[in-house]
Order: structure tokens, then C-alpha cells, then sequence
């Protein structure tokens, strides 16, 4: 099913005017509309009760009944659409809640959103890589450096960059069957994107966690859509830096799933390695 308030922010635009000031109201109180009955939204919204019904009609429902349905279903399971903000009056058991509150609902939407057959395919050309490498700059460079330390103890020749100068240096001596995993909040960096030109150019595959309808989304060889709406100019990103963990951390596991048993001795034999380095459970 899809998400009926996301459906209905991407195509407002195309809605009659009259329609559009219902849906502007849904956007703005869909807590408050699950509880109205039709007359009740007409009047809020300024409209006749048979411009609601073609309103519900127009994102595909049956009528006002199915709509608020789907909207319930979606507020249940989804905050996404209480997007974090913060007002200087806000005590710290407030701010803190949203922030969870806001990175649980983004994290629901991308997984729902996300395409299994691209992750697939992701997977396995990380799988079959001869060398792959992370590229990312600010918040998405402590994702690339994150994912670096997953895949390298997965016996897998890999790299991470953060800086422009580095990055180009490494894409030129890529060659075909490397993979260069490209991660940005924004999908506009230009840097970036020479860098993956760069990489493209040498033969190497590129896997994009990025905005969909990006610059880097329309470049990359395979894009994974990470779509999380974020006020970069205010606070450092937060939802998406932990989507993209998130992202990094399935495609470790199907890395890992796909070279079998072999590997998963490898892995026990690295987590020994470590029981050294820390202290007992227990002193005495």
C-alpha cells in the first residue's frame, strides 16, 4: 500500500485548486482529520463536501472512509511525517523524544521505499568486487568510514576518502569489477560527482546512496534511493546519516550471507582476536 501522505505531497501540485486546499489541510492536521467526518473537513478546508470526495478520489481511494483509513494506517506505523524541529522553548524530554520519534519514522519510510531487486544487485556486484571503495564528505564521510571498517572484516580489499584530492586519485586507478559506493545526503556535491565521473571513466561500477531525482542519483551505475527530507542549513543531518548506517549495514549482510560459511569462521576467528583488548564481564 502506498503512503498516502507522501502520494499526496508529490502530486498536489496537479490537483484542482479547490482540491488542493483540502489537501493542504491534510498535510498540516492529518492527526485531527482521522477523527472528522466528511462535513467536518469541508468546513475546516473552506470546500463543498463533493470537492472532498473527488479530493479522496484523486489519490486513488474510494471515497472519504477508504482515505481516512489509509491515513490512519500510515500514522500508526510511520512519524516520519512529524519531521524534527525544535523551539527554543523545547525542554530536553521534548526535543529528544522528536528526535528518536522523527528517525524511527524516517528509517520506516526508506525501508519501505527501498527496492529489493536494487539491493540485490547491489550486493552482489559488492560480492564479486575486486576492490571496493567508500566515497563521502562531512556527516556521509563518517558513514564511508563506517562502512570500510564493516566490509574489511569481510576479507574485502576496501578504502574509504573523504577528501576531493583523494578521491580522484583513487577513481583513476579503479579498474572494471571495482565498485566505488558513493554516499551524499543532497546528491549535488560537485566533487563528489567528478569523483564518480572519474570512477565511471575507468571502468569501475558505482553504487549511489542518494536522493532520488539527484545528479549524483541519474550518474551513478545503480542507485539505492535514501529520499530523507532534512533542514541542512539549521542542523547538521541526523536522519540521514543514521539511514544511511543503516543502508551499509544490509548490504555487510548480504555481502556476508553470499560467500557463506568460510566467512562466517573468518568472523568468529576476528571477534576472538578482540576478547583480549577488553576487560572480563566480571572483576574479581
Amino acid at each position: 500500500m502506498i503512503n498516502i501522505l507522501e502520494h499526496l505531497r508529490k502530486t498536489l501540485d496537479s490537483f484542482r485548486r479547490s482540491e488542493q486546499k483540502v489537501g493542504n489541510y491534510v498535510l498540516k492536521n492529518p492527526n485531527e482529520v482521522i477523527h472528522m467526518r466528511i462535513v467536518d473537513l469541508a468546513t475546516e478546508a473552506h470546500v463543498s463536501e463533493p470537492t472532498v470526495v473527488r479530493f479522496c478520489r484523486a489519490l486513488g481511494c474510494d471515497g472519504f472512509q477508504d482515505f481516512k483509513l489509509r491515513l490512519a494506517q500510515v500514522l500508526a506505523t510511520d512519524s516520519s511525517f512529524t519531521q524534527f524541529s525544535m523551539n527554543d522553548g523545547d525542554t530536553v524530554a521534548e526535543f529528544s523524544r522528536s528526535i528518536f520519534d522523527s528517525t524511527i519514522g524516517v528509517l520506516l519510510q526508506v525501508r519501505d521505499k527501498l527496492d529489493t531487486a536494487s539491493l540485490q544487485e547491489a550486493i552482489q556486484l559488492l560480492t564479486n568486487a575486486n576492490r571496493v571503495e567508500f566515497y563521502g564528505f562531512g556527516a556521509s564521510g563518517a558513514v564511508a568510514v563506517d562502512a570500510q571498517h564493516k566490509f574489511f572484516r569481510l576479507q574485502m580489499s576496501t578504502a574509504a576518502y573523504s577528501d576531493p584530492h583523494m578521491q580522484n586519485m583513487s577513481a583513476v586507478t579503479l579498474t572494471a569489477g571495482d565498485v566505488v559506493v558513493a554516499i551524499s545526503q543532497t546528491g549535488r556535491t560537485k566533487s563528489l560527482m567528478q569523483s564518480v565521473q572519474l570512477a565511471k571513466e575507468a571502468g569501475a561500477s558505482v553504487i549511489g546512496l542518494c536522493p532520488s531525482g539527484s545528479p549524483l542519483a541519474e550518474m551513478v551505475t545503480l542507485p539505492l534511493y535514501m529520499d530523507v527530507p532534512e533542514d541542512t542549513e539549521i542542523y547538521t543531518p541526523m536522519s540521514s546519516r543514521i539511514v544511511h548506517l543503516v543502508v551499509i549495514d544490509v548490504l555487510a549482510v548480504g555481502v556476508a550471507k553470499m560467500r557463506g560459511p568460510r566467512l562466517m569462521e573468518h568472523l568468529q576467528a576476528v571477534k576472538r582476536s578482540l576478547q583480549g583488548l577488553r576487560l572480563p564481564d566480571r572483576l574479581r
